[in-house]
């Protein structure tokens, strides 16, 4: 192919390399094995290496926090020099979810959820295009339902996913003249670490409020509680294969839906926006919140 690198005499074929953030835990750990076992080369974007076991020989950690500038630049350099400059992938897979109800936010954390979820993936996409050039390679971002369909509370995530999916249909167009092909891959709600993590630091930020403030949506959260105990997420093992598809297929689509929920997001998305609203409410049980008293609702 003309995105591997050139075999040396007396040698076997050199594995098509493709570097993966995000790679230490969730979705990451299972496309880094993945990805491994169907020959790639997988470079592993942890934030510490040494903490870090790789599932397979062919997974090779790389020191890398999204968010830092000189960081993402180290590794951009430490993966050139053991690749000879060519890249076939970059996953933007590094994410975090920051929830509850954005007039309770702390700034602090609206800062974690872009700095992880847009700044990073635009950091490492600009160091990282002269190998995708050179190796004829991919850009593949992952981004979430949350992008087309805003969801109540979880609207710091939605943006920016939004946001990712904005800068990903402009550097689509914008690579498509080195033949460089951008991908969307959105997956629904999955089994893994980020929520309970998220749930956590809505805790820890809603300990420093005043108990007026804690009231304010106190029976609103409780409904939303009440329907995600109710719904079903899928295992991570969809997500890799929708890795792997995006990278092994010939001509890859712009966008990848992963998983049973994001059909319904879909049909959403073509609904005017106040039946989006009603529908969303109905399903997360905030329709049978009274209103505040004083409410123009």
């Amino acid at each position: 192919m003309a995105n591997t690198p050139s075999t040396p005499p007396g040698h076997g074929p050199v594995p098509r390399s493709v570097l993966l953030t995000g790679a230490s835990g969730g979705v990451g750990t299972v496309a880094a094995r993945a990805l491994a076992d169907h020959g790639f080369r997988v470079f592993a974007g942890v934030r510490d290496p040494g903490a870090y076991r790789p599932p397979s020989p062919q997974v090779v950690p790389v020191a890398l926090d999204v968010t830092d500038p000189d960081a993402v630049a180290t590794a951009a350099a430490t993966v050139a020099e053991r690749t000879g400059g060519a890249l076939y992938a970059v996953v933007n897979n590094a994410g975090v979810l920051v929830q509850g109800p954005l007039e309770l936010v702390p700034a602090a954390e609206l800062h974690r959820q872009f700095a992880v979820n847009v700044y990073g993936p635009a950091l490492v996409t600009q160091a990282f295009l002269p190998l995708l050039r050179r190796g004829h390679g991919r850009l593949v971002n992952v981004s979430a339902p949350t992008a087309r369909v805003p969801a109540p509370f979880f609207g710091p995530i939605g943006a920016s996913k939004a946001a990712l999916q904005a800068m990903s249909h402009a550097l689509r167009v914008e690579l498509a003249h080195w033949g460089i092909p951008v991908v969307i891959l959105e997956p629904g709600a999955m089994r893994t670490e980020i929520f309970r993590r998220a749930a956590e630091a809505q805790e820890q930020a809603a300990s420093s409020l005043s108990e007026g403030q804690t009231e304010l949506y106190a029976a609103q959260l409780a409904a939303i509680g009440t329907a995600a105990a109710a719904m079903k997420a899928a295992p991570p093992d969809i997500m890799a294969a929708a890795i792997l598809r995006s990278l092994t297929a010939a001509r890859p689509r712009a966008r990848y839906t992963v998983g049973p929920d994001t059909r319904l997001i879909g049909l959403l998305s073509r609904l005017p926006l106040r039946t989006q609203d009603r529908l969303i409410s109905g399903v997360l049980g905030l329709d049978k919140v009274a209103p505040a008293q004083g409410s123009a609702k």
